[in-house]
């Protein structure tokens, strides 16, 4: 990223576009900056998960309501100004684009009259990605040519806007509307009177690119009708033209088969992303909730046994294969000192974790449990096996390993404890009122984790609104022992059999 107009006095400011709504839509250079940001400057609507970007040490702070507050313009230009002088790094986030309705001309205007040098990062507006996401693009060869966008607030409603609505109804093939659901019956009756056809298609898309997504179709005739009936309410664009006719055959988003369920995901926030990842691929809106978090043991790694003293060293997680290595390259060794010894790797995420470092199992058993484990593996007679994992991990691994004459160090590497259990009280309340889809448990200590972070309900009453999903049989055991009701468990321990799952219970329930 370009800091060169940053000075030791003076800071920089980066006014970048978030996008539409769905994190992953902002650029890589919006990244870039959040990243090296010391202030964030936010807007109300945003992805909270686009301020995971930012690093440790960076203040966020929240933009002031335009709803309540009437002179928030003014407070903003002056914090923008007030910490660039400070000689920081200032991200202003903001949804969209923000030179397309986006008062970041007003901001730049500000900076450049404070002599506050800034950048502009453009950023997908809404009219172009929740169109598209609604299965309307908003120009096609034999549709469209040409696009118009609009706001509909109320300032363009009024009898001396600038807005030319008596050439706009009909100069431009499509035209797309912002902020106008309010003025939805205004915003119809100009088009109609002059001269759009009563019969043009009209699409309303809220929060568009988003789990929530909601789309209603109708012409300029009935669309109030419509939006009235179901009671729609902003933020949502208006898209007028024949492009809309497409949607029926170009809609992909809302058609994937988990689109609007919200499913609250408890494993660590550390290892939760490829879980969320496809759970977000197939439509779902996920509902970070880490009820473990991974605390590597302080232990001196002169005092990890090395792999080159054992026969077997049999890996149960991605954790103990990271924990691991890292305590090996302490010692100032590397891969070669497993030369000696028989890889076993449990699970499709421990061999990949394996062979990020070049290293490829030489077993890897059929199904996750330490039984399975211990009985599939070789004739371990007077082996030695080393086994470094969780402090809390089960038993049954090392003692059927021993009773079939192996000798086995369990050296313990790391703990799962209970994480904080930030906004358990919105949780409580989303899961009592049945906001909740699906609630997912990927270990057993997940499970009594998240239990304990409601000691004032029964799990009964808790879960009684939402299904429960395991991801094998050892966690679906930990979860009936503490009465919970277990509606999937997975075919395989795996994530991507989890998601698999819940994917096809839903194909057979009524949406």
């Amino acid at each position: 990223m370009n800091s060169s107009m940053k000075t030791a006095q003076t800071g920089i400011v980066y006014i970048v576009g978030a996008g539409p709504g769905d994190k992953k839509l902002i650029t890589l250079k919006g990244v870039e900056c959040l990243q090296q940001a010391d202030v964030v400057i936010y807007d109300l609507l945003l992805n909270d998960g686009l301020l995971e970007h930012c690093p440790a040490h960076t203040e966020k702070i929240r933009a002031p309501d335009p709803r309540i507050r009437t002179n928030r313009q003014a407070e903003l230009n002056q914090l923008l100004v007030q910490h660039a002088k400070d000689g920081k790094i200032v991200v202003r986030l903001k949804g969209g684009d923000p030179y397309i309705f986006g008062r970041g001309g007003e901001e730049a205007v500000a900076l450049a009259e404070a002599g506050i040098p800034f950048e502009i990062v453009p950023g997908v507006t809404s009219a172009i990605a929740a169109a598209a996401y609604a299965g309307i693009p908003v120009t096609h060869r034999d549709y469209a040519s040409s696009v118009a966008f609009v706001t509909g607030h109320s300032a363009a409603l009024h009898p001396d806007s600038n807005i030319n609505w008596e050439q706009l109804a009909t100069a431009v093939d499509t035209l797309v509307v912002y902020m106008g659901v309010a003025h939805l019956q205004q915003i119809v009756e100009r088009l109609i009177t002059h001269g759009r056809d009563q019969q043009t298609p009209v699409s309303l898309v809220r929060v568009g690119t988003t789990p929530q997504q909601v789309v209603i179709q109708g012409t300029l005739a009935d669309i109030v009708e419509k939006v009235e009936a179901v009671q729609l309410k902003s933020p949502a664009i208006i898209v007028v033209g024949e492009v809309n006719q497409l949607r029926d055959q170009l809609r992909w988003f809302d058609t994937k088969p988990l689109c609007g369920r919200r499913i609250l995901v408890t494993r660590a926030r550390a290892q939760a992303s490829e879980f969320a990842d496809l759970l977000e691929a197939n439509g779902a809106e996920v509902i970070q909730f880490p009820t473990i978090e991974i605390h590597p043991l302080e232990i001196d790694s002169t005092e990890i046994p090395s792999p080159d003293r054992y026969d077997w060293v049999i890996f149960t997680s991605v954790n103990a294969v990271e924990i691991y290595y890292k305590h090996i390259q302490e010692k100032g060794k590397d891969t070669r000192v497993f030369g000696g010894c028989s890889i076993c790797a449990v699970g499709p995420k421990t061999v990949e974790a394996l062979n990020c470092i070049g290293i490829y199992p030489d077993f890897v058993p059929s199904h996750a449990s330490g039984k399975v484990v211990a009985t599939e593996i070789e004739d371990v007679q007077g082996k030695k096996i080393l086994l470094p994992r969780a402090k809390i991990a089960t038993a049954d691994l090392p003692n059927i390993l021993r009773e079939r004459g192996a000798h086995v160090d369990d050296v313990p590497l790391y703990d799962t404890v209970k994480a904080a259990g930030e906004n358990s009280d919105a949780i409580e309340k989303d899961l009592l009122e049945g906001r909740i889809d699906f609630v997912t448990f990927t270990s057993s200590s997940t499970v009594t984790n998240f239990l304990e972070m409601f000691p004032t309900r029964t799990v009964e009453y808790l879960l009684a609104n939402v299904r429960v999903a395991v991801i094998g049989p050892t966690t679906e055991a930990t979860a009936m022992e503490h009465g919970v009701r277990v509606d999937i468990v997975a075919r395989e321990a795996t994530i991507g059999s989890l998601v698999e799952a819940i994917i096809a219970e839903y194909q057979n329930l009524p949406v």
